[in-house]
């Protein structure tokens, strides 16, 4: 089963619900897909290696054979290649590596070429969660090409907690696009509160079944429980806004280790999901 951690806003706490899940259960595998940042690792301190450079393929065009048709610049539908009166301009930062243009070429003035978007690392040697991550460049945009790369390490036979970008844009499009579940995690303030109905928004329309997590609770909106419980979304956990919790992430370490009782309250969480997974088939069929 593939679970996504994902929020409408940054800072609602996607890491601390991985982080403390994965840790929960047995066999799991944890990908951190917030590539422009990852900070699971801060709290898990494992060795990691390379496991692959993520590139895209772009064009390099000879100028002396274009002949200016402007066929490529115009199928480029990203803005990538603009045609001028004596010269073809391409924009790296623009491309997003189709290779349609060097298919259409007739002169045959265009060849591709490789260009580095990030890398991918994993854990060295057996790791408790296995744990994968993705990195991508300084000052690069092609976000969501890492995170579709880091997904290939998904094994089918496991289960995969991804911690995914914040927001609603296309880097949490390829996070969840093709999760089974996807756990919301919110809080219990004016901003949580907006965030998380544009999240839903999103996962409703990619037709993906979901609940929600409530961090920081009992902050005194009742705003998140009000709506989920008109719009009929489960609330899976409910994490208190303690300050023990907040000092343990402060010093890089997971609750879950320092509070055991929460174990079980993670498993619980687990087998909610896989009940309403199971609710969900019975209904289709």
């Amino acid at each position: 089963m593939k679970i996504a951690i994902a929020s409408g806003k940054g800072g609602t706490g996607k890491t601390t619900v991985s982080l403390n899940l994965a840790l929960s259960l047995s066999d799991v595998q944890l990908f951190d897909c917030d590539v422009e940042e990852p900070n699971c690792n801060l709290f898990l301190g494992f060795g990691l290696e390379k496991v692959e450079d993520v590139v895209c393929p772009v064009p390099v065009i000879n100028q002396e054979k274009c002949s200016i048709c402007r066929q490529c610049s115009d199928f480029c539908r990203y803005n990538a290649l603009a045609a001028l009166p004596d010269r073809v301009l391409f924009f790296p930062s623009l491309c997003h590596g189709c290779g349609g243009c060097a298919v259409l070429c007739s002169e045959k003035a265009i060849r591709e070429s490789q260009r580095s978007l990030g890398v991918i690392e994993k854990a060295k040697g057996k790791s408790s969660p296995e744990f994968y991550r993705g990195i991508l460049n300084i000052g690069e945009t092609m976000t969501s090409a890492v995170i579709k790369t880091l997904k290939k390490y998904i094994d089918d036979r496991k289960t995969a907690i991804l911690d995914a970008p914040p927001g609603t844009a296309c880097p949490v499009i390829a996070s969840i696009g093709d999760v089974d579940y996807c756990v919301l995690v919110t809080e219990s303030t004016p901003f949580g509160f907006h965030d998380l109905r544009l999240a839903v928004n999103v996962v409703r329309s990619l037709k993906v079944p979901f609940g929600v997590v409530i961090n920081r609770w009992g902050l005194g909106d009742s705003r998140v429980e009000e709506y989920c419980k008109a719009e009929g979304i489960p609330i899976l956990l409910r994490i208190p806004n303690y300050l023990k919790i907040a000092e343990l992430y402060s010093r890089g370490i997971p609750f879950v280790r320092e509070m055991p009782e929460w174990n079980e309250k993670f498993i619980g969480m687990f087998e909610a999901i896989k009940l309403q997974l199971a609710d969900t088939e019975k209904a289709r069929t």
